[in-house]
């Protein structure tokens, strides 16, 4: 039984891990995305907070997201007079992104996830092999 409930465990950390390199995603995708007014906000990044909860039907803490909320750092600003979303001054609101930090949060998103989908793999190797001793 603790064979398959460390895949539970695993499966679990794979779907937080999912969400998260989908929010990473579309923070990259949005990094260059402007307010379609002058002087508006800009994109505002996202971030993933998890949570450990407890599953009773197993007996251990899973975790599973807490919530998907947005970054309250200062934007970042670009002197651009003639753009249309510059403010009164010339300056325009850029998102507060910043691409080589979604990019190392993605490496890491990807090696959690491929860490438990090992588990998993293992996990299920050791199932088959305590099949066949029992053959």
């Amino acid at each position: 039984m603790d064979l398959i409930k460390s895949m539970k465990i695993a499966a679990a950390g794979m779907r937080v891990q999912g969400v998260r390199l989908k929010v990473i995603s579309e923070n990259i995708a949005n990094a260059d995305s402007l307010s379609p007014v002058p002087g508006g906000d800009p994109y505002r990044r996202k971030v993933v907070t998890f949570q450990n909860t407890l599953d009773r039907a197993l007996g251990t803490d899973t975790v599973k997201v807490r919530n998907i909320d947005v970054d309250r750092s200062d934007f970042r600003k670009t002197y651009n007079p003639g753009h249309p979303a510059a403010d009164k001054s010339g300056y325009v609101r850029m998102p507060n992104v910043n691409p080589l930090v979604e990019m190392m949060d993605m490496r890491e998103a990807q090696r959690s996830y491929q860490a438990n989908l090992r588990i998993v793999d293992v996990s299920k190797k050791l199932m088959a092999r305590t099949i066949d001793l029992l053959r």
